[in-house]
C-alpha cells in the first residue's frame, strides 16, 4: 500500500513508519523537521521536507503517487505552549488539516488515520475515560484537535471520507532504533531520565495540589510501539469498522511522583526535583478506557510501565540520533 505519513520523522511517526516499512508498505513522508529528525527516516522512503499544509507540495505528492491512505500525525502538540501561543496551534493543526483534507478530496483519497489526543476530554468527569465522555478541552491544543475531529467527521458526508481517530493518552518509551529526540523536551519520562543520568540539573514538578492520591498530576502512559500497532490493526479492519473515535491508553494511571519513584528504581539513582506552580491548561488526571479499542480493532497494550521506562532509559543513554 502507498501511504502518506505527515510527521513521519517525528517520535510517533518514526515508529509507525518503522512497523509499516517492515511490512513492505511504500511510504511517502512529509515533515518540516520542527521536532522530527531526518536521521529517524526509514530507508527507501520518499521524503518531503515541508509543512504538511503546503499546497504545492501536497499537489506534487498526490498527483504523482497513488496514495491509498493518509496517516496524519503532524501537529503542534505542547499544551502549555498552546496556552501562550494559541493562534499557532489553530493555524498549524486546524488550517493545515483543512488544506490536507481538501487535497485528499481533490485527488480521491478517502482513508485517513488521524492522531488526536486525550486533551479533547478536558478535566475528567469520570474515570477511566470512555469515548462517550463529554468533550470539553481546557487548552487550545485540545480544542484544535477537537475541531479537527469534527471537520474529519463532516468530510464523511461531503466526499465519503473514511477515518479512524485515535485519541492518544501519554506516548512514552522507545524502540531499539527510535525514541524521543526533540530540541526542547517537555515530556515527563524523558525529563526524569535525563535528570537521573545527569543530562539536566533538576526536574520540575508542576503542581502538588491536584485532586489525586498524592496531589501530583496523573497520566496514562502507553508505549509508542503499542500506539504504532494500533495503526496496523486499523488498516486491516474491514470497512464497516471504520469511522470510529478510539482511545489508546492502558486504563492505568500513574502520578508524577510515582513516575519519579519508578524511574529512580530502574536507574538506581535519585532524581533532583523541585515543586513549582501548576501550569495553566493541565487536567488533574487522564486515564483511558481501552475497551472500545479492543472491541473494534482487537487492540490492547502489551508494555508495562517498567518496560516503558526501561526502553526510554536505554534509548536516552545511547541515542542513535
Amino acid at each position: 500500500m502507498k501511504i502518506l505519513i505527515t510527521g513521519g520523522a517525528g517520535y510517533i511517526g518514526s515508529v509507525v513508519s518503522e512497523q509499516l516499512h517492515q511490512l513492505g508498505h511504500q511510504l511517502i513522508i512529509i515533515d518540516d523537521l520542527r521536532d522530527g529528525k531526518k536521521a529517524a527516516l526509514m530507508p527507501d522512503t520518499l521524503f518531503f521536507e515541508s509543512n504538511y499544509g503546503e499546497e504545492q507540495i501536497l499537489d506534487q505528492i498526490f498527483s504523482v503517487h497513488q496514495i491509498e491512505l493518509v496517516i496524519h500525525l503532524a501537529a503542534s502538540a505542547n499544551v502549555p505552549d498552546s496556552v501562550i501561543h494559541p493562534l499557532n496551534y489553530y493555524e498549524n493543526n486546524v488550517s493545515g488539516t483543512i488544506t490536507l483534507l481538501n487535497k485528499m478530496e481533490k485527488y480521491g483519497v478517502k482513508k485517513i488515520i488521524f492522531s488526536s489526543t486525550a486533551a479533547v476530554y478536558g478535566n475528567p468527569q469520570f474515570s477511566p475515560i470512555t469515548e462517550l465522555h463529554p468533550l470539553v478541552p481546557v487548552n487550545p491544543y485540545g480544542w484544535s484537535k477537537l475541531f479537527d475531529e469534527q471537520i474529519i467527521q463532516d468530510c464523511v458526508h461531503s466526499f465519503g471520507l473514511q477515518y479512524f481517530i485515535f485519541r492518544y493518552f501519554c506516548a512514552a518509551g522507545a524502540t531499539a532504533t527510535h525514541g524521543e529526540s526533540r530540541p526542547c523536551e517537555s515530556h515527563l519520562i524523558p525529563l526524569a531520565i535525563d535528570t537521573a543520568i545527569g543530562a539536566r540539573e533538576q526536574l520540575f514538578v508542576y503542581g502538588n495540589n491536584f485532586d489525586t492520591q498524592d496531589g501530583t498530576g496523573v497520566r496514562d502512559y502507553i508505549h509508542v510501539s503499542d500506539i504504532a500497532n494500533a495503526h496496523l490493526l486499523a488498516m486491516e479492519a474491514p470497512i464497516e469498522k471504520w469511522n470510529q473515535m478510539i482511545n489508546l491508553g492502558t486504563s492505568k494511571g500513574y502520578s508524577v511522583m510515582e513516575i519519579i519513584q519508578a524511574t529512580e528504581k530502574i536507574i538506581g539513582k535519585k532524581i533532583n526535583f523541585s515543586l513549582v506552580e501548576k501550569r495553566p491548561g493541565d487536567p488533574s488526571s487522564l486515564i483511558a478506557s481501552n475497551e472500545k479499542a479492543n472491541q473494534i480493532i482487537q487492540w490492547q497494550p502489551t508494555f508495562s510501565l517498567e518496560a516503558i521506562i526501561e526502553s526510554a532509559y536505554q534509548w536516552r543513554s545511547n541515542p542513535i540520533y
